[in-house]
């Protein structure tokens, strides 16, 4: 593990962010995450968007899996892969964070890095994180991390509050046909745009609606998704895990 210095936390959680969790579902750390954590996330990207594009020129395709040359990648799970994810994943800011939402236990349950390519980033539709967790669980809470500023014109995520949503409970969601990305909320609520630098992170839970629309500027927007879950979420026939499960607090403290 490195020794590096960047793990400290520079703020609080306030109380009124912590009610705003539980009472909307989410809320917003303007400009969080150190500026060494920050260069670390950009470049880990960078390198797993090189060995996409490798594996695409190999098969002579444009689309392996959910990723689409220029158009939106997906890098899931593979932190142990790049050289310093784990700095941030069990960082001081996000145990935090875990203590904050999900309260003292925490597993690493799982992470991904979406980008939205340069004027064609694909959107997608509203969802509840948990809606894409086939088998029972308790909540867990996603740390939505922008890498770039993030806007209406390049594909931000919008929050739904639970309010507005008429639900804070999980709900049943729907394939949609083409893009096999799933549905929970059908109606006509905009939900509220996260307007917000680089190095923000949107904070919310798993039975949280949320959504992004089309990245309509020239450059690419990236975002890294971390999410915490307080258990071990096990499969449905009990024999392992559904996802990751790795240890990050116990009574509160930290195991890496």
């Amino acid at each position: 593990m490195s020794n590096s210095t960047a793990t400290a936390t520079p703020f609080k959680i306030t109380d009124k962010q912590k009610r705003d969790y539980r009472e909307k579902g989410y809320f917003v750390l303007d400009r969080a995450i150190p500026k060494e954590h920050l260069a670390i996330l950009r470049d880990e990207c960078q390198g797993f968007i090189e060995k996409i594009h490798a594996q695409m020129d190999a098969a002579h395709a444009d689309v392996i899996g959910p990723n689409y040359r220029d158009r939106r990648y997906f890098v899931a799970n593979r932190y142990k892969e790049g050289k310093r994810l784990h700095e941030f994943l069990f960082s001081d800011l996000i145990a935090d964070i875990c203590r904050a939402t999900i309260g003292n236990d925490a597993y690493l349950f799982f992470e991904q890095y979406v980008v939205k390519g340069a004027e064609k980033g694909m959107k997608f539709d509203w969802h509840q994180d948990g809606g894409y967790v086939s088998v029972e669980h308790r909540p867990y809470v996603s740390c939505w991390c922008a890498l770039d500023d993030v806007n209406e014109e390049n594909g931000t995520v919008y929050l739904l509050p639970y309010d507005r949503a008429g639900t804070r409970d999980l709900v049943e969601h729907k394939i949609q046909p083409g893009t096999n990305d799933k549905v929970g909320y059908f109606g006509t609520d905009p939900g509220d745009p996260v307007i917000c630098a680089a190095g923000s992170i949107a904070v919310f839970s798993s039975t949280c609606f949320h959504r992004s629309g089309f990245n309509t500027t020239p450059r690419m927007r990236r975002a890294y998704l971390a999410q915490y879950s307080p258990e071990a979420i096990q499969n449905k026939e009990k024999t392992g895990l559904f996802g990751q499960a790795e240890p990050f607090l116990r009574n509160g403290k930290k195991l890496v």
